[in-house]
């Protein structure tokens, strides 16, 4: 695929590549990565900038004991690397995994260096979308610290029921393992499982072959009762 068929696939990629150099046209790969893929990993050096063209995926922090922890999910169109290269860092500091099939536009990292500061509207763009990750982080920083695990998961399933069209399906299953829902939702395995029972004593979800389901009365009685769960 070239850059051109890309682009008339995707057409929202053409205010980023307007006023692209021409010496880049030669100087570009796309890849296609199956869900699951590790496209950027943390503490490695960056050495080339990506845009994200198609597919979703999610950034996650790991650490040295094992643990992992989701910082956000994300869809095109968006970046690999930005953050890194803006702030003048040699190594990356988060990972990201696809969680669909992803298509990803790179540039070596000094070529983006020099076209940034050439095109304005590419750097605007760029900025926005920083930006725009920072206030929706900035707005919901705290939660995990400071709401219960009830809330927590309840608030994470009711967003998730919805995502999956509860409406029109009048029941959905979560296909999350506990370890995804500990990584997602920031609540220990350990209390996940007792969050999990406690939500499903109050009927606000089923357990079926040990995923998470609800029904749409059980969605409906969800989103009445949510708050109670932070005074719990």
């Amino acid at each position: 695929m070239t850059l051109e068929e890309l682009i008339e696939e995707v057409p929202a990629l053409v205010p980023y590549f307007e006023h692209m150099p021409e010496e880049l046209h030669n100087r570009y790969t796309i890849r296609v990565y199956p869900p699951g893929t590790i496209i950027h990993q943390k503490d490695y050096k960056l050495e080339k900038f990506g845009i994200i063209a198609k597919g979703e995926h999610r950034v996650i922090n790991e650490f040295q004991n094992g643990n992992v922890f989701m910082i956000e999910k994300n869809e095109p169109i968006d970046f690999v690397g930005e953050v890194t290269i803006l702030a003048g860092m040699e190594k990356t500091s988060v990972t990201i995994e696809t969680l669909t099939e992803t298509t990803v536009v790179y540039f070596p990292r000094k070529d983006f260096e020099d076209w940034i500061v050439k095109d304005i509207q590419l750097l605007r763009l760029v900025a926005h979308k920083i930006a725009y990750k920072l206030y929706r982080s900035s707005y919901n920083r705290g939660a995990r610290l400071f709401y219960p695990p009830n809330f927590l998961l309840l608030d994470y399933i009711l967003k998730q029921a919805a995502h999956l069209g509860i409406e029109r399906k009048k029941e959905i299953i979560i296909q999350k393992t506990r370890q995804e829902l500990y990584e997602e939702c920031g609540i220990t395995v350990k209390t996940l499982g007792r969050t999990i029972s406690k939500l499903k004593e109050d009927g606000v979800i089923s357990l079926k072959k040990g995923k998470i389901a609800m029904t749409l009365e059980q969605y409906h009685l969800a989103q009445n009762t949510i708050h109670h769960y932070v005074n719990y």
